[in-house]
Order: structure tokens, then sequence, then C-alpha cells
């Protein structure tokens, strides 16, 4: 994968030598997970390729974002499970999927993206560096050979709560497979072999991605092990291998999706269902949206409220056809934007790509060791939480780290979207502290006093305004100066009055400037 990216040309045919085998890699690396997370959701593994297939081929071009891949999130495999259970099958599931969209669809016409304007940046850009890690931290077991979690897990609980994140590391490290850590080893050296310069500036490399090399040489090397090397070989009923269903044709897929029950759509249930996946998956889907844009070399911005409808159109296809719900995914994204992505293309081909190789040749994909995904996806991992982002975020300052960190060791810890909300949560309280520090300069000399509100002051600036205006000696003069704050609050008039009176006793001479022009933002009728 190459970050180095050419002008941005317009049009779709002079981009496609960049949009197709970015698709190509996006495919590799979502074909598992929609296996995964169907696996993990209870359902159906061909409703994760459904999914996958809808999202590519309709929200790809729908999309308000050039470079966003959408499809099953791992951020909803527990809502769908509790969906399922509580509704009494998949196919009573599928009409909450459906009506689901249709609430997303409102929510886009209704402009609810701004919502994606609320969060900073230092919590989104720790929101990428904790999948970041998190991607690392779960592809360890997979690249030894222990592939007791689903592909595309991102959750540090496993298994009931019996095991985590970092006992599988251990069991892995302690049990690894031979053959599975050859492949992983020679799959990582193909990928920074081709993220080295002489290859990286080379024409061809863009046409020939190097994660398409890297599992390519993982299924040769596997085939070589079967025959000279039985001891090595990878074999899939030992779980290490993608695991697709083999149907014969066309009409057998179609036989084979889950059809929704469209007898239960009136029931409350079903719409309280809906409503907890539309507003989980829209709030994911903006926040995705709003990390592939930091992560666009172009800089370009999505329109968040179209990324909503076409999330919404999405799903009311996919639930009608037996899919699982989808939101904008930051693995399929990001992968795409390090493979060389440019335009809404390439999410197209991914969908090409997983809905025609899934039903013309799945014995092959069946072929693909989950150690060479896995080496694709620990290089992903890398790059979204890079040593440098962290330099970085230190050089930003403490109101920037701080949530930053809380952002990915929350991500980290718990999930995605308890991350943000923590993150968001301590950015506020940091925010709050340096306005706390900031707002009121204090100089003095020879019994002369300057305390000047260099900006916006509130009830939450009461605390120093008290402890400063009682360290000023008597005898002394004192200037108040509101000139360059736009707002102060009532409670620091009343501070300021209460200080004027005392003054009066102590022999302090107060002369306060431009603390009596400044309007309220919100008025009241007849104010």
């Amino acid at each position: 994968m190459s970050d180095s990216q050419g002008a941005l040309e317009p049009g779709v045919l002079p981009n496609l030598r960049y949009d197709v085998p970015a698709g190509l890699v996006v495919f590799l690396v979502a074909l598992p997970l929609c296996l995964g997370i169907a696996l993990a959701s209870d359902a159906p593994l061909i409703a994760g390729i459904v999914s996958g297939v809808v999202a590519g081929l309709l929200v790809g071009p729908l999309s308000g974002s050039q470079l966003s891949v959408s499809g099953p999130a791992a951020g909803l495999t527990v809502l769908v499970a509790g969906g399922i259970a509580e509704l009494g099958g998949y196919e009573a599931f599928l009409p909450a999927v459906v009506l689901a969209g249709v609430i997303q669809i409102v929510l886009g016409v209704l402009r609810g993206g701004v919502l994606a304007n609320i969060f900073p940046s230092s919590v989104i850009e720790g929101m990428l560096a904790g999948i970041g890690v998190i991607l690392i931290l779960k592809q360890i077991p997979h690249a030894l050979g222990r592939d007791t979690d689903y592909e595309g897990d991102l959750d540090f609980w496993l298994m009931g709560h019996q095991a985590h994140t970092f006992s599988e590391i251990e069991a892995a490290i302690r049990t690894p497979s031979p053959g599975v850590v050859i492949v992983t080893i020679v799959c990582l050296a193909i990928l920074l072999l081709w993220q080295r310069p002489f290859i990286a500036k080379q024409a061809w490399s863009r046409i020939v991605p190097g994660p398409l090399v890297a599992v390519l040489a993982g299924v040769g090397i596997n085939e070589m092990f079967g025959v000279a090397a039985p001891e090595l070989f990878i074999r899939a009923e030992e779980g290490h291998m993608v695991k697709l269903p083999v149907l014969d044709s066309l009409g057998e897929f179609w036989r084979a999706l889950p059809r929704p029950d469209w007898s239960r759509i009136g029931e409350p249930r079903v719409w309280s269902v809906a409503g907890t996946i539309a507003a989980v998956a829209s709030l994911e889907t903006l926040l995705s949206v709003e990390a592939v844009d930091k992560l666009d070399p172009y800089r370009r911005t999505s329109n968040t409220n179209r990324e909503l409808m076409a999330q919404g159109v999405g799903n009311v296809v996919a639930g009608s056809l037996g899919g699982l719900p989808m939101t904008s995914v930051i693995v399929r994204s990001s992968t795409n934007v390090y493979s060389g992505g440019r335009t809404r293309i390439s999410a197209v081909v991914h969908g090409i790509l997983l809905g025609g190789l899934v039903l013309s040749v799945p014995f092959l994909l069946n072929r693909i060791p989950l150690a060479a995904l896995a080496a694709v996806l620990l290089t992903v991992g890398y790059k979204l939480a890079r040593v440098e982002l962290f330099r970085k975020m230190y050089r930003a300052g403490a109101d920037q780290f701080v949530p930053f960190l809380v952002t990915i060791a929350v991500t980290v810890f718990s999930d995605l979207l308890m991350g943000v909300m923590v993150g968001f949560a301590v950015g506020v309280v940091m925010v709050m502290i340096t306005n706390f520090t900031t707002a009121i300069s204090v100089v003095h000399e020879d019994g002369a006093w300057l305390v000047q509100f260099t900006k916006d002051v509130s009830f939450l600036n009461k605390t120093r305004l008290r402890r400063v205006l009682a360290d000023i000696p008597p005898h002394s003069e004192v200037v108040i100066d509101g000139t360059r704050a736009m707002f102060i609050d009532h409670d620091i008039y009343e501070i300021v009055e209460d200080f004027k009176e005392s003054a009066k006793h102590r022999d302090i001479r107060v002369e306060c400037r431009r603390l009596d022009s400044k309007d309220h933002p919100i008025r009241l009728p007849g104010m």
C-alpha cells in the first residue's frame, strides 16, 4: 500500500488505475470481515455477503464521501444478536433493518449530518489511533495461528468475558502454528517491500498492489506446504482459512437468502429495535466519515446528510434482501485510503468483486489463509496508530493530547462509541480548564493592578476571579478591563460589584472599563 498520491484528476476514467487496485485490496479485507461479523451476530453467513455487496454497488455511488466504504460493522454485532433474540429469529429482525434505513433517510433529509461537526479533532484522531491499536492487537493471534476469535472482532472481551485480547495473544504466543507464522512473515515482508521507494515509485506497483501480491504469496506458500511439507500445511478444518459458503448457482444463492417476515413490521418491538440500530449506525457512520476526511490526502469534505441518506437506502435494500445492517466502516475506508483509492469507484469495485467472486469461485477464495489477511490488517493498523501521530498530538498540547489518549484507551478496552463519548467529555473538560486558566490575565506593579478579561468569562471563572481580587492588597489602584470579552456572565458582574463595595473599606480605588456594554447572547422577549 502506498501513500503517494499525484494530482487529483477529474472524472472516473483517469482514476481507474488507482481505484480498481484499491477496490481489490478493500475486497480482500472485507471478505473475512463480512463473514466474521455475520457469525458474531448469530446471522446467516450469506447475510454478511449480501450487506457487503449492497454497500459497494448501491451505497458506494450514492455516498456523500469519495473514500468511505460501507458494510456490516463490528460495532453493531451486539445490537443485531440482541435484536434477533428479542424478536425471535432473523426473518423477524429483517423488517427492523428496513425501518432503520427509512429512519436514516429521514435523518438525512432533516440535515442530521451536522452532528458530525460536534466532535473535536483530538477525539477523531484518537478514534482512528484506537482502531489501529485494536487491529494490531486483534490480528496478532491470527498471525500466529490462533483463530478462536472471529475475524473482524473489535471487542476487548470475548467468549463471554472468559477471555480477552491479551489472554488470546498470550495463548497464541505459547502455541504458534509454524506454517501460519511463515505465511505471516512472508506476507508482511512483501507488504513492507512494496512500501519501499524503489517499488512504490514504479507505475506498475499501483496496478499490482502489495496486499494482492501478499495474499497470492500466502496461498502459493500454503499450497507448496501441502505438497512438500505436510506438517506445515494450513488446514481449513482447523479454522485457519477463509470459509465461504459454496453455492452452485445464482438461483441457489437467491433461494438461500433469508426473507423478511413483513407481518411483524407493525410491532412496537420491531420499531424499538429499528430506532436503536438507526441511532447507533448513523453515529458510527458520521464518525467514520469525519475520520476518513482527515485521512483523505486531498482533504475533501464529505456531505454527511447525503451519507446518511445513502446509508438509509442501503439498509432498506439490504434488509429487504436478507442482509445485515450496515454503516460506513473505518477499517475498510482506511484500507481504501492507504491503498490509493481516489473516488467512489473503489467502493463499487469492492462490491463487484465481493459479489462476483463469492458466487463464481468461492472454492478458490477458501484457499486464502487468514494469516495473509492478518498481515494486511496489521499494516493498516500501524498506519492508523503510527508513532508520528502520537508525537504530533503531544506537541499540540495537553488540551489535545489528553482527550486523544483517553479516546484510544476507552476505544481499545470498551468500544468505539464509548471511546468517542468519553473522549468528547474529556475534551469538554479540557476546554473548561483551558478557559479557566487563560480567561483572566493579571499584571501588577508598584500598587497598580490590571485585571483583564482576555476572552469570554462565565461562572466557571468565578473561583479564579475571587482569588485574584482577594490577593490585591489595601491602598492599591485596580483597573478591571472587559474590553476583549464579548460575553461576561452575570455571576462575574456580581463578584465585581461585591469587590467594589469591599474596596471602599480597604482604600482600594477601582476603575471598570467596558463592563457594562455586553449584550446577552440569549435574549428573552422584551429585553
